[in-house]
C-alpha cells in the first residue's frame, strides 16, 4: 500500500527533481552541440589551409626533378650512359648530384639510376658515392610500376631509410622515417625511358605543415591514395593503416571523437588531411558544469527528503490512524470507535465511515434474504425443464414407427436429426475431427430434405487427423453460413467443399464454396468485426458465428490459432482454419472434457 510519504517523495521527484535534471541534461546537450558546431567550422577552415599547404608542397616535390632537364651534362649522361660521356669531369657531375641534394633541405638521400649501363649513384650528407651497377633495379617493383604508369612519379609510404648503395657514407644508426618519390626521367622528344631519380624526404616539412593548428587532445593525419598514414601526430601511426587506428579507437571505447577528413587539390585528390579531436577533451568543460549541477541537484534531493520526513510525521499521523481503522473493517471487525468530533478532513471522513458501515449491514442482511429467494427459484425452474435424454428417446421411437409403416426416409431424417441430438447432449467443450464431421453429414442429410434437390457437396478429410480434437462446433456454423447466403437466395447449384489436412506441424480446415461473393468493402468490413475484440451486437447472426470462432481459436491457442476468411473478385467463399496439434492447451481441454 502506497504511503504518504511515498506519494510525497513521487511528487518531489516529479515536481522538482525530474525537472531539474532535465534542464541540466538539456542545457549540457545544447551546450555540446554549440562546442561541437564551433569545433566544426575551426577544423574545417584549418583544414582547407592545412591541405592547400600540403597540395602545394607535394607539387612541388614532384616537380623538383625538372630541373635536372637544365644540366645539359646530367642530360647527356641519362641519354648516352655513363660509361659514354667517361671524357667528362667527374667532379662536375658530382658537384651537379651535390646541387640537386641541397635544392631542399628535407632531402635525406637522393640516389640516381641511369638506364643505359644499369649505374647508380647516391647522395647522402652531400657525398656521392661511387658509382655501382644495379642492373636488378628496374626489375624492382616500385620501379616497375613508375615504367608502367602514365605518371612522371611515384610516391612510396613512409619507411626507415635504406642504404642504397651499401656504403659506409650512411651510419648504421641513422634511423630516420622518410617517404621515397620515384621520378621518371624521359627524352622529352622521344619519351624514351632514360632513368630514375630518387628521393628521401625526411617528415619535418610535412610535420610543421600538420602541426600548425594542432592543439591539445587532437591528433592530426595525413594520408596517401591508398589510406597509408604519411604522417601522424602519434608517431606509431606512421606508415600504417588508417583503419589500424579505428580499430585502436574502437578497442578503447572513443568512437565519440570528432573526425573531419579532408582532401587534397589537383592532382593529390585520393590524399587526405584527417583532425580528429577527443570527445574527453573537447567536452571537459561541458561536463565539469554538468558535474557540479549534478551536484546540486542532489544537495536539493536531501533537503526535499528532510522535508518530507518533517511532513509526514507532522501531518500524516492521523491518516495512518484512520488507515488501520480500514485495515480492520477488511478483516471483518467493525466494532471500531471513531473520532466523530474532529472538524477538519480526517473528522469528516471518519463520520462518513461510520455511517457507511451501518448502511452495509443494513445492505448484507437484505442481499442476503434475496440470495436464499434467488436459489428457491432456480430449482423450481430447474425442475420444470423438458429432460433433453426424454426427447432423445421420444425421437427413437418416432423412428421405430416409421419403419413398421415403410416410410425408411421419414426413419433416416429422424436418425440424422437424434444423431445431432445425442452429440449436443454429450458434448463438451473438444470434440474429435470424426464426431465434428458426421455432426456436418447428419446436418447436410437434414438440410437436403429441406430444400428438395440435389446438393453438390464434397468432405475430404485426412485420416491421420480424423481421431485429433477441435473445439467443438468448429465446422457447423460454417455449413449453415453456406446454406443462408446460397440456397436461401436461390443459388441451388452451388458448391460446397469441406476439406481437412496436416501442414507444418498444423490442422487445417477449409470450408468453401462456389456461390456468391463478397465485395472488397464488405469483405474488409467483414474482417473487421471478426476480428474486432470484444461482442459486436450489431452484427447478424452468421457474422456472430465466425467471429464466435474465432474468438474461441484465440482463448484455446493465442495467436496460433488462424482464422481468415476470403471472396476473390466477389465470386465464392472460403474460410480456413488453423489448429496447432501440439498446444498445452488442447491437452488440458482434453482431460477435462474426459472427466
Amino acid at each position: 500500500m502506497k504511503s504518504i510519504r511515498n506519494r510525497l517523495l513521487v511528487m518531489l521527484l516529479v515536481c522538482i527533481i525530474v525537472p531539474y535534471f532535465f534542464s541540466v541534461l538539456a542545457i549540457y546537450l545544447y551546450t555540446k552541440e554549440k562546442v561541437e558546431r564551433h569545433e566544426y567550422r575551426n577544423s574545417e577552415v584549418q583544414l582547407k589551409k592545412g591541405s592547400d599547404e600540403l597540395g602545394q608542397y607535394l607539387q612541388d616535390m614532384a616537380n623538383l626533378p625538372y630541373i635536372l632537364y637544365l644540366n645539359s651534362n646530367l642530360t647527356r649522361i641519362f641519354e648516352r650512359g655513363f660509361e659514354k660521356e667517361i671524357y667528362l669531369n667527374q667532379l662536375e657531375v658530382d658537384k651537379s648530384f651535390q646541387s640537386f641534394y641541397l635544392m631542399r633541405k628535407e632531402i635525406r638521400q637522393v640516389r640516381f639510376f641511369i638506364a643505359k649501363g644499369d649505374d647508380t649513384f647516391t647522395v647522402y650528407d652531400a657525398k656521392v658515392s661511387a658509382r655501382k651497377q644495379r642492373p636488378d633495379l628496374a626489375g624492382t617493383l616500385p620501379i616497375q610500376n613508375l615504367i608502367q604508369s602514365d605518371s612522371n612519379y611515384l610516391i612510396e609510404p613512409p619507411h626507415l631509410i635504406q642504404n642504397y648503395q651499401g656504403s659506409a657514407v650512411m651510419p648504421s644508426s641513422d634511423r630516420t622515417m622518410v617517404m621515397t618519390i620515384h621520378y621518371k626521367i624521359k627524352n622529352i622528344l622521344s619519351n624514351e625511358f632514360l632513368g630514375v631519380v630518387t628521393m628521401d624526404i625526411d617528415l619535418s616539412r610535412i610535420s610543421t605543415m600538420c602541426s600548425r593548428f594542432l592543439k591539445e587532445g587532437e591528433l592530426v593525419l595525413f594520408t596517401n591514395e591508398d589510406g597509408i598514414v604519411v604522417y601522424a601526430s602519434d608517431p606509431t601511426l606512421i606508415g600504417k593503416p588508417l583503419k589500424t587506428y579505428s580499430e585502436r579507437s574502437s578497442a578503447n571505447g572513443r568512437s565519440g571523437d570528432i573526425t573531419m577528413s579532408k582532401p587534397l587539390p589537383n592532382e593529390f585528390g585520393d590524399w587526405h588531411l584527417v583532425k580528429v579531436t577527443s570527445s574527453d577533451y573537447l567536452y571537459r568543460d561541458v561536463r565539469q558544469t554538468a558535474y557540479i549541477s549534478a551536484f546540486f541537484g542532489v544537495g536539493v534531493l536531501i533537503l526535499g527528503l528532510i522535508m518530507i520526513s518533517f511532513i509526514a510525521n507532522k501531518i500524516s499521523r492521523p491518516i495512518k490512524l484512520l488507515s488501520h481503522k480500514v485495515r480492520k473493517i477488511e478483516g471483518g471487525y467493525t466494532n471500531i470507535r471513531f473520532n466523530v468530533e474532529g472538524r477538519d478532513e480526517i473528522g469528516h471522513l471518519e463520520r462518513h465511515i461510520k455511517d457507511m458501515i451501518e448502511r452495509i449491514d443494513l445492505h448484507i442482511d437484505r442481499e442476503y434474504r434475496l440470495e436464499l429467494e434467488n436459489k428457491k427459484s432456480q430449482y423450481r425452474a430447474i425442475q420444470s425443464q423438458i429432460n433433453p435424454h426424454f426427447v432423445y428417446n421420444a425421437l427413437q421411437t418416432i423412428g421405430t414407427v416409421a419403419l413398421r409403416a415403410k416410410i425408411p426416409q421419414i426413419y433416416q431424417l429422424v436418425t440424422s436429426l437424434s444423431k445431432m441430438m445425442r452429440y449436443t447432449i454429450r458434448m463438451g467443450n473438444w470434440a474429435t475431427v470424426r464426431d465434428e464431421v458426421d455432426y456436418v453429414k447428419a446436418y447436410l442429410d437434414l438440410q437436403k430434405e429441406r430444400f428438395r434437390v440435389e446438393l453438390r457437396h464434397s468432405i475430404s478429410m485426412d485420416d491421420t487427423m480424423m481421431d485429433m480434437s477441435v473445439p467443438v462446433m468448429i465446422l457447423q456454423p460454417l455449413v449453415e453460413n453456406f446454406f443462408k447466403h446460397c440456397f436461401e437466395e436461390g443459388h441451388y447449384d452451388s458448391f460446397l467443399n469441406i476439406r481437412g489436412w496436416l501442414e507444418e506441424g498444423n490442422l487445417k480446415l477449409m470450408v468453401e464454396n462456389d456461390g456468391p461473393g463478397l465485395s472488397s468493402e464488405d469483405l474488409d468490413g467483414l474482417r473487421r468485426k471478426i476480428y474486432a475484440v470484444g461482442n459486436d451486437t450489431a452484427s447478424s447472426n452468421d457474422r456472430i458465428g465466425l467471429k464466435n470462432i474465432h474468438d474461441r481459436l484465440i482463448l484455446n491457442y493465442g495467436q496460433r490459432g488462424g482464422f481468415k476468411v476470403y471472396s476473390e473478385h466477389s465470386k465464392g467463399f472460403k474460410v480456413l482454419i488453423t489448429i496447432p496439434t501440439h498446444a498445452k492447451e488442447e491437452e488440458n481441454h482434453e482431460s477435462s472434457s474426459c472427466g
